[in-house]
C-alpha cells in the first residue's frame, strides 16, 4: 500500500512538471548577440519547444538541440559544421534572455541572447 501511495505521488510530481515545462512549448524567436569576438555581430533562428526539447525550425543545416525545465532554465547546444556554441539562460511564459560561448576554426566568440515567442 505505502509502495502504492508512493508510486503515485511521483506520478503526480511528474505530472505537473511536466505540465509547467510544456507552457514553453511553441514557436520562438532566438536573437543570438556576439558581444567578444571576431564572430558575425548577430543571427536570429527559429526555434521550436515541445515537452520540454528544443529543436531547430529553420532551412539551414543547423544542429540545434537543448532542454526547458519547469522553471524556465534552459540549456543549448548549436553545430553548423565546423562552429558550435553553447548557450544557457531563462524562459517566462512569452520571453527568454541567457549568455552563449563558442568557437570556430579561427576564433572564440561570447554574447548574449534574447528570445520572444510567437
Amino acid at each position: 500500500m505505502r509502495a502504492t501511495l508512493f508510486a503515485l505521488s511521483l506520478l503526480t510530481v511528474a505530472l505537473a512538471t511536466g505540465a509547467k515545462a510544456a507552457s514553453y512549448d511553441g514557436r520562438w524567436s532566438v536573437l543570438v548577440i556576439t558581444e567578444k569576438g571576431d564572430c558575425d555581430r548577430a543571427y536570429r533562428y527559429a526555434v521550436n519547444i515541445a515537452n520540454g526539447q528544443l529543436h531547430y525550425a529553420g532551412d539551414a543545416s543547423v544542429n540545434m538541440t537543448g532542454t526547458v525545465a519547469a522553471d524556465g532554465g534552459i540549456n543549448v547546444s548549436i553545430r553548423l559544421r565546423d562552429k558550435g556554441a553553447n548557450g544557457s539562460g531563462r524562459l517566462t511564459a512569452d520571453s527568454g534572455v541567457g549568455t552563449w560561448h563558442g568557437a570556430g576554426p579561427n576564433a572564440k566568440c561570447a554574447g548574449r541572447w534574447e528570445a520572444e515567442k510567437r
